[in-house]
């Protein structure tokens, strides 16, 4: 096992030790216990320090032209990731992850040390970008320090710290652009660059539904927009799975723990350069709707229930019977399941008199007079004042397609396309796996997964869907033995049909 480098002054001596601290933390994905991670650490950090001074010798030499390198912590992550690789050709690969060796041994892997054209747009921006730069934006997007530190370690003014990291990331945004213009690509793809590149600049652009499509089904191009696209919170995201390669999201989710721990729970203390202090108060202020709503709907449904209370047993005098003192017919129209309006109330109120599970989602019949049925599926519609039809419920919200894209020995990509018939102003798809499979890494959404449960939700520029209309997202996810296509959809928690 090799010893650890020697720090050279004070100032490398901290810097080895922020260094040493992220480099276990990866190698401890890599391997399957803590006596392999220590082994594996090692060796990666002092291959990984060993080619940092050889470069930065070389710099010195070469009168001030830098090569092309990345700054130190993404170097050295990338030394793990190299050695691990070493050790499964070497025939040590019992000490790493079983995840890992499927990943080192496919094309996924080849990427990362193929042809520098070919490798992917967050390595090839942040490679291209200045090292203090690249260190700004690893060190406060990877990492989550606390960007007024960041800032004035790299001798900047603390009280800019905004502004600096705002120009940081605009200078990563014009790398990967220009990487992308310089990948080999299809005509197709190649059709989309222009598209892509006016979408991604505007928070409030509407993405295409051809470029949906499209970027549902290429995983470059996908890549490329999550690079582009600065905000939204997917950066951080995009580089760590685009420099680290395999474990890269769940390294980023530990060093954002790892920062909590540090500084306390909550959100760090980097100022908020992309809304989200906006969007926060705009989820308040929605929470107070969606309560005041639920409470209206509460109200309506008991005015409601009092208008169909029958008073004194004289069904002729009931509130709720409008045609004649004697008319039994339904409200809801002949063959309907419905219960006419002398049907005592406690037949016909509890449906109509509770607000919906999904916090106010479905309109409220009673206060509205309102022909949509209740969403949540039951057996026999509810009496509702006004109503001209026989309506059931039961019907599924949506309608969901599930393709499979393409699929490999260890993987598969999939895309899911769903279809709601009323306007909503954000979203969340579900599905269950039935054989183990994994969600990697998603587009146009974001993933998280329990068990066989998955849930993906709506993107900031994708959460609102106009009625009838048609959202696409798409994922790549592994799979082992069997691959069969996932079941029970839902969409904010009702059932979808397959289409």
């Amino acid at each position: 096992m090799p010893d650890l480098p020697t720090p050279k002054d004070a100032t490398e001596a901290a810097l080895f030790s922020e260094c040493w601290d992220a480099v276990l933390s990866y190698a401890d994905l890599c391997t399957s216990g803590s006596t392999a991670a220590n082994q594996l650490a090692r060796e990666a950090f002092a291959l990984g320090i060993h080619e940092a001074r050889a470069a930065e010798d070389g710099t010195a030499r070469g009168a001030g032209r830098r090569s092309s390198r990345l700054p130190r912590i993404p170097l050295l992550l990338t030394a793990v990731r190299n050695t691990a690789a070493a050790w499964e050709a070497e025939g040590q690969g019992h000490k790493l992850d079983p995840d890992l060796r499927l990943w080192l041994n496919s094309d996924k892997a080849w990427r990362y040390t193929g042809p520098p054209l070919s490798r992917p747009i967050a390595l090839r921006g942040l490679r291209d970008m200045g090292e203090s730069d690249a260190t700004l934006l690893w060190l406060a997007e990877v990492e989550a320090l606390p960007l007024r530190s960041v800032v004035r370690r790299q001798g900047l003014d603390p009280d800019a710290s905004v502004e600096e990291l705002n120009a940081v990331r605009g200078l990563f945004r014009d790398r990967c652009h220009r990487n992308h213009l310089d990948t080999p690509m299809s005509a197709e793809c190649r059709s989309y660059v222009r598209l892509l590149d006016a979408v991604t600049r505007s928070p409030g652009a509407d993405t295409p539904d051809d470029l949906s499509r499209h970027l549902a089904t290429c995983v470059e191009c996908a890549e490329a927009a999550a690079c582009l696209r600065l905000h939204g919170g997917g950066l951080p995201a995009a580089l760590a799975g685009g420099v680290v390669g395999w474990g890269g999201l769940a390294y980023l989710e530990r060093r954002r723990r790892a920062a909590e721990v540090r500084l306390g729970a909550g959100r760090l203390d980097a100022p908020d350069t992309e809304g989200q202090a906006e969007r926060a108060a705009a989820h308040k202020a929605r929470l107070r709707r969606h309560g005041l709503l639920a409470a209206a709907v509460l109200v309506s449904g008991l005015a409601l229930a009092a208008s169909l209370m029958p008073f004194g047993g004289d069904n002729g005098t009931d509130a709720g019977a409008q045609n004649s003192p004697t008319d039994t017919t339904p409200v809801a129209g002949p063959g309907s399941t419905v219960p006419s309006v002398g049907t005592p109330a406690t037949s016909a109120v509890p449906k109509s008199a509770s607000p919906s599970p999904s916090g106010g989602d479905t309109p409220d019949a009673g206060a509205k007079g309102d022909e949509k049925p209740d969403p949540e599926p039951q057996g026999t519609s509810s009496a509702t004042a006004g109503t001209g039809g026989g309506e059931t419920g039961g019907a599924a919200v949506c309608e969901v397609r599930y393709d499979l894209v393409n699929q490999w020995p260890d993987g598969f990509q999939a895309s899911v396309t769903f279809t709601s018939p009323t306007a909503l102003d954000s979203w969340r798809v579900a599905w269950s796996f039935t054989d183990g499979q994994h969600v990697d890494q998603m587009w146009d959404a974001s993933v998280a997964q329990q068990g066989s449960r998955v849930t993906a939700t709506a993107a900031d520029y994708n959460r609102s869907v106009t009625a009838g209309s048609t959202v696409t997202f798409g994922f790549l996810a592994s799979w082992q033995d069997t691959n069969t296509a996932p079941s029970g959809f839902t969409l904010n928690g009702q059932e979808c049909t397959d289409s």
